[in-house]
C-alpha cells in the first residue's frame, strides 16, 4: 500500500489557539460551495482544531454570517 504525505494542521503551524466565529476569512476555505464542512481527513486539521472549526462554523450559521446551504 502506498501512503500519501501526512497533512499538517494549518492552525497548529500558525499557533492559533482559538478559532473565532466572526473571522470569516479564516474558515471560508473549510466550507464547500454547497455549505458543507470539509472533513478532517481532507483538510488535514488536528482533532482539536477541527472541533473548534466545526463549532465556529455552526455558530456563524446561527448568527447568519454563513448560509446553512447553497441555493
Amino acid at each position: 500500500m502506498a501512503y500519501g504525505k501526512r497533512k499538517n494542521c494549518r492552525f497548529c503551524i500558525s499557533k492559533i489557539r482559538e478559532i473565532d466565529f466572526k473571522n470569516l476569512d479564516l474558515y471560508r476555505s473549510y466550507i464547500t460551495e454547497r455549505g458543507k464542512i470539509i472533513p478532517r481527513r481532507i483538510s488535514g486539521n488536528c482533532a482539536y482544531h477541527q472541533r473548534q472549526l466545526t463549532k465556529a462554523i455552526k455558530l456563524a450559521r446561527m448568527m447568519a454570517l454563513v448560509p446553512f446551504k447553497a441555493d
